[in-house]
């Protein structure tokens, strides 16, 4: 994918692009403050704080969004202000946007994005573990809430939504006549 020139809510410029290697911390960053600022409504203190330990990558670990399909958005300034991912698994593993983005097109943007490598993937189903706050934006996606459950993170338990997206695809079928015919299913 070309990085993409989209306008947000309240005339919100932005690029979307693939993410590279040297994104990382700019992305942890963004993890970071959206978990212990954008959730803060829905966590308490203690939960966010072994959510998102440290506003730095952990370099001893791999950058797992390097062996992902991931985008990020840029600000015109080319500050990053959001990220996604999905696996080659149809499980969207990560999504967060800075909190001054909420709500002004950068998460829809990035989804977008999703969806599109969804399809070229051919993917039936995406899933996620959605936070509370995430639920709403999937829910009016189109997303369903499968399962609720309480992850253990360190000493804290995080409530988190197990949900899915049905794509839908074609399929020829015989109808009762004998012709073949696409249904969506």
């Amino acid at each position: 994918m070309e990085p993409t020139r989209v306008q947000g809510a309240a005339a919100c410029d932005m690029i979307i692009r693939p993410y590279r290697a040297e994104d990382r911390a700019a992305c942890k960053w963004v993890f970071y403050r959206a978990v212990r600022e954008g959730a803060a409504a829905f966590y308490s203190e203690a939960e966010r704080a072994v959510w998102a330990a440290s506003p730095e990558p952990d370099l001893s670990v791999a950058d797992k969004l390097l062996d992902q399909w991931a985008w990020v958005s840029e600000d015109d300034n080319g500050q990053i202000t959001g990220f996604i991912s999905l696996r080659r698994d149809g499980y969207l593993d990560m999504a967060f946007v800075l909190p001054e983005m909420m709500g002004k097109g950068a998460a829809a943007a990035l989804y977008e994005a999703v969806l599109a490598q969804a399809g070229t993937a051919g993917f039936e189903r995406l899933t996620v573990h959605a936070s509370h706050l995430a639920r709403r934006f999937f829910e009016k996606r189109g997303w369903k809430v499968d399962a609720v459950e309480d992850y253990p993170v360190a000493d804290q338990k995080l409530r988190r939504f197990c949900m899915s997206l049905g794509l839908g695809r074609t399929r020829p079928v015989l109808t009762a006549s004998g012709k073949r015919r696409p249904i969506w299913q």
